[in-house]
Formats: structure tokens, C-alpha cells, sequence
């Protein structure tokens, strides 16, 4: 990833108010971007969006992705190259409770972001954000490549695979033409790291119940995800955009970014990883009851990022979740810069990715 290549390129990053749009939008300016961001307000208080003091270039555009004119209007006014669209309802069980605004915003939303990129004569690429969710998963610990079926048993992972689907007609319908944007989907397994707040969130969960002094309840502890801390993810993204971007011959449209091939952790093992790192007596329960059907498995095949990106993870488990602890802790404790806390871990990835380019 060159930063010349980010240097002064106008981006828009749909999302930017929550937590991987966050991100994605600070590390963007790091690398001399100029953003605009198209979100709602942030989703949760505290969120990452408000502990970081972001530059003034920073073009902050509150909008529902739902209302397709205002979204067309920030598209066109912005004139951006690169597009990131990661504006989404991103929750299981919320989307349970709302399948209708589930679907509007996940669906909807992808269309009305590739409606406004197609008329939109600066636009060189699209990023159309999914989730590993999107694949029809059977549970059987198979690595789900790009090449598998879409599907989806509750309501955010049927939207994801029908966002895939959206963005495969708009590819094949309007943008197969050599002067057309290109668009390509990212899929990435469960990402964590500092400044989420999200509820039903695995890791923000331990931080609200740990500095509390409280045991944090678990639905589904023997339940495994690809997790992988949120700046690995991101890179992905970034290396992907600017794919898009400089190699126009190669029909590309998805790319899984997952951690790597082997052992899995369980949500159980996970927590007790960071309830070891937070220290003070900080454990783990189960839940009682009945709850919603999620996924107990579930693995992605990211051969395809490492062999046409050269993308490979960079951060271990262990040194992802140090990160994250050391983040919240910071932040919890009122004494911390969190921009540069945030921007001193963005440096280390990109020292990490650099130590390995031949």
C-alpha cells in the first residue's frame, strides 16, 4: 500500500461515524486523504468517532443511507475517486428486532450508494463492505471461499448476501463498460479492536461488564468466529481499493479477509484471553434462557487476498487483543491521547506490512 497513492485522492467513506468507518476514516487521513464521510450520528455513546480529534479537512455529512436523493447529493458533491460504503445495520440479534429497517438500510442503502456512483463522473472504484456472514453457512467448519453460495438464516446475514447480489447486478447491468467504475465486495470475519461500543458485541460487552466489576454474560460461548483485529481488515480494504484502481484488466468482484488458516477461538477462549489481560478478578458467565439462532462456526478462505493482493494478516490474536485492552483502558481511564494512541497502532500495522514487502 503506497501512501502516494492516498495522498490528496478525494475518498468518501459511507459509515465514518461507526466503528470500522471510524477507523477507516482516521487511517485514511493519516495517509493523506481527503474525506468525506456520510453517516448518521455515531451509533452508540462513547463511540470511537468522539474520543478521536479529527482533522479539519475532515467533511462530516450526516445522512440516512434510506433516502436515496441525499445520498445521490453528497456522492456528486463530494466528486470523489474511491468510495468505501460501509454504512449498515451491522447486528444479529438487532436485526431480529428489525428485520424491515434491517433490510431497508443493508439493501436499500448499497442501492442507492452504486445509483449515485454510477452517475458520478469522478468515481473510479466502489468497496461495497458485506460480511463473512453472507455465505450460506452449514456449520461444518469449512472455509467458505468467494466462489460459495450467498445466503443467510437470520435477517443481517440474509441482508448481506442480498447486498452481495445488488452489487453483482449493478457490475454485470451498469458498470461492465472500460470507463465505469469498478466494484469489488469485501467480506471479513468478526473484527475487533478499541472504541467499539456496539451492543451484543462480544469484546465491548467484557469492557461495560469488566469495568463494572461484573461478569460478562455469554449466550453462545463455545461458538467460533474468524476474528481478527479491525486494522488488519482495513488494510484489506485499502489494498483493494487501490487494486481497483491501478490494475483496470482483471474482473474482480469479491475478496474474504480473514485471520489465518488453523484453529479457531471460541467466543469462551476469547474472553478469557482478555479477562486475563484485564486482570482485577474480570470473568465470564453463562446466560440463561432461550436466544436467537446464530452461527457456532464459521471460517473464511482468504487465498484469493493473499495471491491477487498479497494480503496477509498482520496482527496475531495475542497482540490484537493487547492493543484492544490497552485502547479501552485508556480511554476508560481519561489520561490518554486516543488519536494518537489510535494512530501509534494504525504505525505499527503499516511497520509490520512493510517489514514483509519484498
Amino acid at each position: 500500500m503506497k501512501d502516494s497513492f492516498w495522498d490528496g485522492r478525494r475518498v468518501v467513506v459511507t459509515g465514518h461515524t461507526g466503528f470500522k468507518g471510524g477507523w477507516l476514516t482516521l487511517w485514511l487521513q493519516h495517509l493523506g486523504a481527503r474525506v468525506h464521510g456520510i453517516a448518521l450520528a455515531p451509533p452508540t455513546s462513547p463511540s470511537f468517532f468522539d474520543a478521536i480529534r479529527w482533522s479539519g479537512s475532515l467533511v462530516d455529512v450526516r445522512l440516512d443511507i434510506r433516502d436515496g436523493r441525499a445520498v445521490d447529493e453528497a456522492i456528486a458533491a463530494a466528486r470523489p475517486s474511491v468510495i468505501f460504503h460501509l454504512a449498515a445495520q451491522p447486528l444479529v440479534r438487532e436485526s431480529y428486532r428489525d428485520p424491515a429497517g434491517t433490510f431497508a438500510t443493508n439493501v436499500l442503502g448499497t442501492v442507492h450508494v452504486l445509483e449515485a456512483a454510477r452517475a458520478c463522473p469522478s468515481v473510479d472504484a466502489i468497496v461495497n463492505v458485506t460480511s463473512d456472514k453472507c455465505y450460506e453457512n452449514d456449520e461444518s467448519g469449512t472455509e467458505y471461499a468467494e466462489t460459495d453460495r450467498l445466503g443467510g438464516s437470520d435477517p443481517y446475514s440474509c441482508s448481506k448476501a442480498c447486498a452481495e447480489l445488488v452489487g453483482t447486478a449493478y457490475r454485470r447491468s451498469f458498470l461492465s463498460s472500460a470507463d465505469a467504475p469498478r466494484l469489488a465486495s469485501a467480506r471479513a470475519g468478526n473484527v475487533y479492536g478499541g472504541g467499539d461500543w456496539a451492543v451484543d458485541r462480544v469484546i465491548p460487552d467484557c469492557v461495560r461488564a469488566f469495568a463494572n466489576g461484573e461478569a460478562v454474560v455469554l449466550r453462545h460461548p463455545g461458538a467460533t468466529r474468524p476474528w481478527q483485529h479491525v486494522l488488519d481488515a482495513l488494510r484489506g480494504y485499502l489494498l483493494l481499493a487501490q487494486g481497483l484502481v491501478e490494475e483496470p484488466g482483471p474482473s474482480w468482484s469479491a475478496f474474504n479477509f480473514g485471520p489465518p488458516p488453523g484453529p479457531a477461538a471460541s467466543v469462551g477462549e476469547l474472553v478469557a484471553e482478555v479477562a486475563a489481560r484485564w486482570g482485577h478478578g474480570a470473568s465470564w458467565q453463562l446466560a440463561g434462557g432461550q436466544h436467537p439462532h446464530e452461527a457456532t462456526m464459521l471460517r473464511l478462505d482468504s487465498t484469493a487476498a493473499r495471491r491477487t493482493l498479497g494480503w496477509t494478516p498482520m496482527i496475531p490474536l495475542a497482540d490484537g487483543l493487547a492493543f484492544t485492552v490497552e485502547w479501552y483502558r485508556g480511554f476508560l481511564a481519561g489520561t490518554g491521547d486516543m488519536t494518537e494512541k489510535s494512530l501509534a497502532q494504525i504505525r505499527d500495522v503499516e511497520s509490520r506490512a512493510a517489514a514483509i514487502q519484498p
